[in-house]
Parts: structure tokens; C-alpha cells; sequence
């Protein structure tokens, strides 16, 4: 069989695999997709959801506003060798001046716990107020801490100072809509949310209550609405698919510009505050995580795709992926969610990697023993 033929069998295995993680009562329902160059091959729902609902993508839709970025640089109107502050003059106080945009896709800009609370959020002038009052914790450049909104803010105002739109707008108009990608979505209103997945907890007996400041806050549908850029996307799985074979070949992004974006460039070990995640080493590129070839298991990525894959987990357990050597693109989501806000037990741990690597290794019984990735 051909290598770039997926096995029908591997196929059935994924889903059968994600099949169970609802039957057997652990997840309230998921959705999973399998595409590969620009074919869909798979597409199922578990649970109490349909083919139409749409999911909370928490930070496995920080690779959409990557996409936002990344068409910017294809247009020659963002240098993310430039200071923020010198697109931004409101974010260079307090020693971030010399902060590049490309420590803020990168995760290492020094800023990564940076508040910005709600109402505020929704203000524009308020956000840049909340910029120039955020400060340094660390030299940029020398720590990996994700900055879990802080960076995307920074992303959205960049957006917004570039195009004269709102990245909401910016995205759907430019990007989703042309690509026909429809269920994707920033900041979806309140009356615009009834198809999205309720969060349900997965371990209601506890009785601790939810982390407020966890992603448990996203279940709040006006905070849904409010539009925070990395956290607040919602989608199906199969738009999220989409999304990344886009990627790899849409002609909306030059293909040199996605090359590079997807090479790594910080080589570190995840620190400080990721909801209680153990740390583990990271290669980052301009906000996605890449496998790399250094033998290393990575959170939320698969081992068994190859070192150039590229993407980003999310909470609970939730995973989407692209292959750029196979062609391969991959969407799991789910609404289960533990008290916590992450699933980082034995089960949840087990669940996600089971299910990266099957839906990653869905032809590599084509190879011949021994042959490697070209």
C-alpha cells in the first residue's frame, strides 16, 4: 500500500479508541477527525453532541491565531523581529520595551501571568491600559512559560494595528470565511453559543469546586463572548482538521513564510505556572509546538509522527496536529472536565497520548522496517 494511503483499519482503531472514552461513561461526548491533503477520511461524534456541535478550544486554538500571524508575515506588514513597542507604544513601560514579537509567539517574553480581567477585557482602552502596566518577571529570552492570555492580547492589538480589525473580524473574513471553515469562531456571542458543548465535570463526586482561574472561567458564557484570542475559539473537530491542512497548503499563506513558522526556535523546559502540568522539555515555534527529532515525549504532541508535526493541546485533553510530511491532519476534542480544569491523572494522561499516536500512525504500516521519514 502506498505510504500516503491511510489503513482503514488504523482508521477504525482511532475512532473505536475515542469511541470508548465515551461509552464507557468518562467523557460526556467527543469529537475526532481525520483528514489528509485536503481529504476528509473520518469524522465522528460520541455522545451527548452532534456532527454540528462546537467545542471550547482552550489553548488548542492557539495554532488559529498562529495562522492569523503568520498571514500577516505573508503580507509583508508584521516584522517579528520589531520591538511590540514599536507597534504597540503603549506596551514599551516598565522594561518591556525591549521585549521582540517573536518572544511573544515564542513564550519567552518575560510577561507570562500578565493580568487582564473581566469587564476590562472588553475595552480596547482598558487593554492597553492593562499593557503598559504589566512588568517583566524575567529577562525575555531566558525562561519558557507559556503566557496563557497575556500573549495572545498582544496578538489581537498587533492584528487590530496592522488591518484595522479586530482579529475576531480579521480572521473570519480573510481567513475562515475564503476556506469555508464556518464553525470557527473568536469570542462567540451569547446568543450565538447554543451549539456549543456545555463544560461538564468528569468527577462531580469531588467536592472541591471548580479552579475560577483555571480554564473552568471559559464555562461562563459571557467570558466565552469576551473573546480573549487563544482560549475563547470554538469549533468542530472537523473545521479544526481543516484548519491545519489549510495550513499546509492554502495559497492564503506563502509556503516559505509557513516553513519558518514552523521551525523551532526555543529549545527549553516548560516552567513556572501550566495548570499544574509537570514540565517538560518544549520546542517552540512561532506559537505551535513541533515534535522535533530529539527523542523526547512532549505533552500534547504524538511521538510517532514525524519530528516536523507541528500543534497544540488544550484542556482538558483536548489535541489537534498537522503532519507536513505525511499530509496528515488530526482533531480530538471533548467537553469533560475535571475539577482541575486539566486532565493530568493516569487516565487523562494516558487517553491523550493513546489517541495522538494512533491517529498519527494511521499509515505507517507502509514503510518498510527500519525506513525513516523523508
Amino acid at each position: 500500500m502506498p505510504a500516503e494511503v491511510l489503513d482503514p483499519r488504523r482508521v477504525e482503531l482511532l475512532l473505536e479508541r475515542c469511541r470508548l472514552e465515551v461509552a464507557d461513561g468518562t467523557l460526556p461526548s467527543a469529537q475526532v477527525a481525520v483528514h489528509h491533503r485536503g481529504r476528509e477520511y473520518a469524522y465522528e461524534t460520541f455522545g451527548d453532541a452532534t456532527p454540528a456541535t462546537r467545542y471550547v478550544l482552550q489553548s488548542a486554538g492557539r495554532p488559529i491565531v498562529a495562522g492569523v500571524v503568520w498571514k500577516l508575515i505573508s503580507d509583508g506588514i508584521l516584522d517579528i523581529t520589531r520591538t511590540v513597542g514599536s507597534y504597540i507604544p503603549e506596551f514599551a513601560s516598565n522594561g518591556k520595551h525591549m521585549v521582540t514579537v517573536e518572544q511573544v509567539l515564542t513564550h519567552v517574553a518575560g510577561f507570562p501571568l500578565a493580568p487582564l480581567a473581566y469587564p476590562q477585557m472588553l475595552d480596547r482602552e482598558k487593554r492597553l491600559e492593562a499593557f503598559a502596566k504589566w512588568r517583566l518577571v524575567y529577562p525575555p529570552g531566558t525562561e519558557l512559560q507559556y503566557h496563557l492570555t497575556s500573549a495572545a492580547w498582544v496578538i489581537g492589538e498587533l492584528c487590530e494595528r496592522l488591518t484595522g480589525a479586530p482579529i475576531a473580524d480579521y480572521l473570519r473574513e480573510v481567513l475562515t470565511g475564503p476556506l469555508g471553515l464556518d464553525s470557527i469562531e473568536i469570542g462567540p456571542p451569547v446568543e450565538r453559543q447554543g451549539d456549543v458543548a456545555p463544560f461538564l465535570r468528569i468527577d462531580a463526586g469531588t467536592d472541591a469546586e471548580p479552579n475560577p482561574w483555571g480554564p473552568w472561567y471559559l464555562s461562563r458564557p459571557e467570558i466565552l463572548a469576551a473573546g480573549e484570542p487563544s482560549h475563547s475559539l470554538v469549533s468542530t473537530a472537523r473545521d479544526l482538521a481543516g484548519w491545519y491542512q489549510a495550513l499546509m497548503s492554502s495559497s492564503l499563506w506563502r509556503r516559505e513564510v509557513v516553513a519558518d513558522a514552523t521551525r523551532i526556535r526555543v529549545r527549553l523546559p516548560i516552567t513556572g505556572e501550566r495548570g499544574g502540568t509537570a514540565s517538560v522539555p518544549a520546542n517552540q515555534a512561532l506559537f505551535v509546538s513541533v515534535a522535533g527529532d530529539d527523542g523526547l515525549s512532549r505533552a500534547f504532541l504524538p511521538t510517532t509522527g514525524s519530528p516536523a508535526t507541528f500543534g497544540h493541546g488544550g484542556a482538558p485533553c483536548q489535541i489537534g496536529f498537522a503532519d507536513p510530511v505525511t499530509g496528515l491532519s488530526v482533531a480530538f476534542l471533548t467537553n469533560g472536565y475535571p475539577t482541575t480544569g486539566y486532565e493530568q491523572g493516569r487516565v487523562g494522561r494516558n487517553r491523550i497520548t493513546n489517541i495522538a499516536n494512533l491517529a498519527a500512525d494511521l499509515f505507517s504500516a507502509s514503510r518498510k522496517p527500519g525506513e525513516g521519514y523523508r
